[in-house]
């Protein structure tokens, strides 16, 4: 699959949130990470439907990767529906019934994907690999931005790999925590295609340039 950059909005100027995402759209990235937490789940309070729905609203027509660190989850799957969503990724922790909560998204007429913390071993995505179009490995224990890359995680990630082509699905593998230039090609080589960052590229003071180094390490990568 082809290598997917994600910036996370968690770490953009919110005060001129569109301006942000334009310009990092600009600077060559494939898909928005929108996170969404609840100070009950993970101990941070973000953002809910209405922030994606007025952005629509505002004509970005990009593919919003929505990521749910709620609990519980199902409530908001119909307003992140109706608000835009592409893509829709749940952790196993925040529904009693997993295969509903996916379901849910997909009859929505989103994608669906699934979360795993550093502590949360791999066998609910044996369960649900028929109902998810990504699996989301988190580097960080998730709440915060600006947090330092567990090295563990890239076994996990490996593992998750593995899980996936085995089954022979076109499943994206994401991974969200600490990525930036100097480990993305490790994540890469560890399986992810799909990258999330957020201070790494809002933090940095030129957009461009730090997406354009990434695809670089990326392309060396493959070039080996």
């Amino acid at each position: 699959m082809d290598h997917w950059i994600a910036p996370s909005i968690l770490s953009a100027d919110f005060s001129r949130l569109g301006a942000e995402i334009e310009a990092v759209l600009e600077a060559g990235a494939d898909v928005i990470h929108f996170d969404v937490m609840d100070n009950h789940y993970v101990p941070n309070l973000t953002i809910g439907p209405l922030v994606l729905e007025s952005l629509r609203r505002a004509g970005f027509g990009c593919f919003f990767d929505v990521h749910l660190m709620v609990k519980p989850v199902d409530r908001l799957i119909g307003d992140f529906l109706g608000a835009g969503a592409n893509l829709i990724s749940v952790h196993p922790e925040s529904t009693e019934h997993l295969h509903r909560t996916l379901s849910l998204i997909r009859d929505g007429g989103a994608q669906a994907g699934l979360v795993f913390n550093p502590a949360t071993p791999l066998q609910a995505l044996d369960e649900a690999l028929e109902l998810i179009d990504l699996a989301l490995v988190m580097s960080v224990n998730p709440g915060f931005g600006g947090q330092a890359f567990i090295e563990s995680s890239l076994g996990k990630l490996a593992e998750a790999r593995r899980r996936i082509d085995a089954s022979g699905r076109p499943v994206r593998l994401e991974i969200d925590g600490g990525i930036k230039v100097a480990n993305i090609a490790q994540a890469a080589a560890a399986g992810a295609d799909t990258f999330v960052a957020g201070s790494a590229i809002f933090g940095a003071d030129d957009y461009a340039a730090t997406i354009a180094a990434m695809r670089e390490e990326l392309a060396d990568l493959r070039s080996v």
